[in-house]
Formats: C-alpha cells, structure tokens, sequence
C-alpha cells in the first residue's frame, strides 16, 4: 500500500514546496521589488547583493515551477535548498529556531522538503520520470 501512496505523496509535497518558491521569488520582483530585495540582502551581509537578489529571484520562481512540474529536481532541488541555507546562515540563524522570532524554523524545513523531492524522483506526473522513461533502452 505505501508504494501505491508515495508517489501521490511526493507529487502533493513538490506541489506544496514550488507554490511557497514562486510565491516568495514572485515577491522580490513584484511586491517588494529588486531594489528593495538588495538592499535588504546587503543589511543582511550577503556578497553581491546587488547580483544575488536577482539571482535568488529567479532561482525561487523557476525552480518552485520546476518543483512543481517535477522537472530536473535534482538542479532546482539543490539550488534551493542551497539558496535556504543562505537564508539560514545569513538571516536566521542569529534569531535563534523559532519562527516566531525570525529564526530558521520554517527555513530549515523547506531546505530539508526541498533536499528530500530532489531526490526522490518526483512521483507522479513528474516530467523527470517521462524522460527516464524514454531514456530506458528497449530490452530484447
């Protein structure tokens, strides 16, 4: 019965994780605007702001779409999870755990759900498993 679960399972987890991704990178362009992003990433002490808030951006948009669509999991699954552990390190780790306080809480999970769709081959309808399947030579 769990096999027949887990994919379902993995496809609600990537869809979840790449709706917060979009909503967040969709924020630093629209709502509170690159400008804006990269002054608060130089506050925060991050190098290159002024190339990394762009970056991180388009990395939460692209990747949160490629979460959802289950496509090269592995790439945007590590960049994210990379990108969260910069927040970590730069932003809340001082603040302590809770998120309550600004600390890493809610950070450190969506590094450790991103970290654990990135390999797990995505469940169902992910585009990764379509290309495996093709990728697979014919047995004779």
């Amino acid at each position: 019965m769990l096999d027949q679960v887990r994919p379902y399972v993995l496809l609600l987890a990537r869809i979840a994780l790449g709706v917060i991704f979009v909503f967040h990178g969709a924020q630093k362009f629209l709502t509170t605007g690159l400008a804006q992003t990269t002054a608060s990433f130089e506050a925060s002490g991050i190098p290159l702001a002024a190339v990394a808030a762009p970056a991180v951006a388009f990395t939460e948009v692209v990747g949160g779409v490629a979460l959802i669509l289950g496509a090269a999991l592995p790439v945007f699954g590590l960049l994210l999870t990379l990108i969260m552990l910069g927040a970590i390190f730069f932003v809340h780790l001082a603040n302590g755990f809770s998120v309550r306080d600004g600390g890493y809480e809610f950070v450190l999970a969506l590094a450790a759900g991103t970290l654990a769709v990135a390999f797990s081959g995505g469940g169902a309808l992910a585009v990764d498993a379509l290309w495996q399947r093709r990728r697979q030579p014919a047995t004779v």
